[in-house]
């Protein structure tokens, strides 16, 4: 897997700590945090980025000279260091999760780590460390000084000395999203969305002031008789001041809305000659409607200017599974996966690398924190193609475990596997060896049963496979090629239909063409209906007469085997070759 990383992060040391405070500008952050509290879709986008981070797992990998990150051996002091990361995967998970907001709220964070032997934390081993993360507005930097506000108590965080590492003293690491114009400062989606949800508010305000004025009563009803307005009881004959009688109607709806006074208007009379009938006054407004379509635009602006996809913000709609899987995938590319970046970049830059320089590791460059996401990387149905294939043999049960959600330790133990072989055939035995109603002597010899003998010295036309000849090596690797090129020519047809949209193209390129089908869904009728196979068996009538074979069987058994591949999104295997073109040996052209 081959990445670039564009992020930020620093040590509090006494040579940076001016210029990692000092140019940064809190005001904006300090509104983006009350607008987190104030406008729902805001909670909804910050939550939704910390959970799918939370779902991620760190690791320890090593960047090999081709750009890829390899996995680092469990053995390895790397390996060590990142499982010690926040007390472990569950201290980690809560980590990433709280980095999910404060990188798309304010787009910026920090982690105070400090020796447990100070702090004594229960939850954390006595020679461990205290990993906490804070926001902005828990730490501060006052006269050279850096405090953060832990539990509750100012806790002042002295500056280290970057020459010389002390991995047992407290440190300080501020993580954030650089601004592209300036890049000591913090960005978020947030920041870019701050006057678009000021109006949000207002037009919040607006509704709720429609929805009141509506509780107020429903308008003045005008009866045609003498001019008179209501009386209340006791008052006799006297009138009442119309304004009198509306501020008390609205006070008692707004009080009491399950009161008739928010729903019955108010009644008036007015001289007969001034109207011919009756006729109903509201306070309607012609904004009422607008305010709402107004609201819902801000709505959809703010989802257009996150960094996921604006449909889940706004709701899937009428969006298939398939569909949602994608946008899910799409949230997780361009949305998560940056933030767990920007997050692993300051882990490795100022606590993994610092810790193996200081322990004078060899190539302590080439190790970094990294993430894995395949947790959250769970395809609709997919189990249940695992099933199909498994039972087809063209993935192991290892596959099968992890597709269907089970671990290596949920695989049977051999004692287990051998019962169930032996109650399987004890089963089969008494199957084959009693009738109906009819119950076999142990002791008797087995009754031989009555077959049609076919006494013909004469070759077969067909063969069963087991009694077949073995490929030879040079039809597998003929048919090996023919199979690769076939996926790598449907790879680059796959990229210009629309199961693979626009947005995703680009990274598409990069994906080798012959496994593309196992990152892009591809239902099983969309094979023939995007030709993704059509001219691929071109010269498998070449490569049969080569060998001996039938050309209609070997193309069909390459066809169906390439089919069932796309379909179930699975990488091919020279492993099965053997037993794709069996079936076609010794059948002659």
């Amino acid at each position: 897997m081959t990445t670039s990383v564009t992020a930020s992060a620093s040590r509090y040391v006494n040579r940076k700590v001016r210029a990692v405070k000092a140019a940064t500008d809190q005001g904006w952050q300090t509104r983006a945090w009350q607008l987190y509290h104030l406008v729902p879709e805001v909670r909804f986008a910050a939550t939704y980025m910390a959970n799918g981070m939370a779902g991620a797992t760190l690791y320890a990998g090593r960047r090999a000279d081709d750009g890829t990150i390899e996995p680092a051996p469990d053995n390895h002091r790397a390996s060590e260091i990142v499982q010690q990361i926040a007390g472990g995967p569950d201290g980690q998970a809560k980590m990433l999760g709280a980095f999910g907001k404060h990188l798309t709220v304010p787009g910026e964070g920090w982690i105070v780590v400090r020796p447990n032997g100070e702090v004594l934390s229960p939850d954390v081993p006595e020679d461990g460390h205290d990993w906490r993360v804070l926001s902005t507005r828990e730490v501060s930097q006052k006269s050279g000084k850096l405090t953060a506000e832990i539990d509750g108590d100012d806790v002042e965080v002295p500056p280290g000395d970057e020459e010389t590492l002390d991995p047992d003293s407290p440190v300080a690491l501020r993580v954030w999203e650089p601004d592209p114009e300036h890049a000591i400062e913090a960005d978020s989606p947030v920041r870019a969305s701050i006057d678009l949800l000021e109006e949000l508010l207002l037009l919040n305000a607006a509704v709720k002031a429609i929805a009141r004025s509506r509780l107020t009563g429903r308008g003045i009803l005008l009866v045609p008789k003498g001019t008179r307005f209501p009386t209340r009881p006791g008052q006799g004959e006297a009138e009442d001041d119309l304004i009198e009688v509306l501020m008390m109607i609205a006070e008692t709806a707004i009080r009491e809305p399950e009161s008739a006074a928010a729903t019955v208007p108010i009644v008036l009379e007015v001289p007969a000659d001034s109207i011919a009938d009756f006729k109903l006054l509201t306070f309607e407004s012609n904004f009422d409607e607008l305010a709402l379509k107004l609201r819902e635009e801000a709505i959809k602006r703010f989802a257009t200017g996150l960094e996921i996809p604006g449909e889940l913000l706004l709701g899937m709609g009428d969006t298939n599974h398939w569909g949602a899987w994608m946008l899910t995938s799409e949230a997780i590319r361009m949305g998560i996966e940056p933030k767990l970046q920007t997050v692993c970049h300051a882990l490795t830059q100022q606590w993994l690398r610092p810790l193996l320089q200081a322990e004078n590791v060899d190539d302590w460059h080439r190790w970094l924190v990294w993430y894995d996401t395949a947790g959250l990387r769970v395809r609709t149905n997919r189990s249940e193609t695992a099933l199909q294939a498994y039972d087809r043999g063209v993935i192991s049960a290892e596959a099968l475990r992890r597709e269907t959600g089970f671990e290596e330790s949920d695989a049977p133990t051999e004692e287990e596997r051998n019962a169930r072989n032996q109650q399987s055939n004890k089963d089969q035995g008494q199957d084959d060896g009693q009738g109906e109603g009819q119950e076999q002597d142990e002791n008797a010899p087995c009754p031989k049963p009555d077959l049609p003998v076919d006494e013909t010295q004469e070759e077969p036309d067909t063969l069963p496979a087991s009694a077949r000849p073995a490929p030879s090596a040079g039809l597998l690797a003929a048919a090996d090629g023919l199979i690769w090129a076939a996926l790598s020519s449907a790879g680059d047809k796959l990229i210009r239909t629309p199961a693979c949209p626009r947005s995703e193209r680009a990274r598409a390129r990069e994906i080798q063409a012959a496994a593309l089908h196992t990152e892009i869904r591809v239902e099983p009728g969309q094979v023939e209906q995007y030709r993704l196979l059509d001219g691929a068996w071109t010269r498998v009538p070449e490569i049969a007469k080569r060998y001996g074979l039938d050309a209609s069987c070997l193309t069909a058994a390459l066809d169906a085997y390439a089919r069932e591949l796309i379909a179930a999104g699975i990488v091919h295997s020279y492993d099965v070759v053997p037993a794709v073109v069996t079936s076609c040996v010794g059948l002659a052209a």
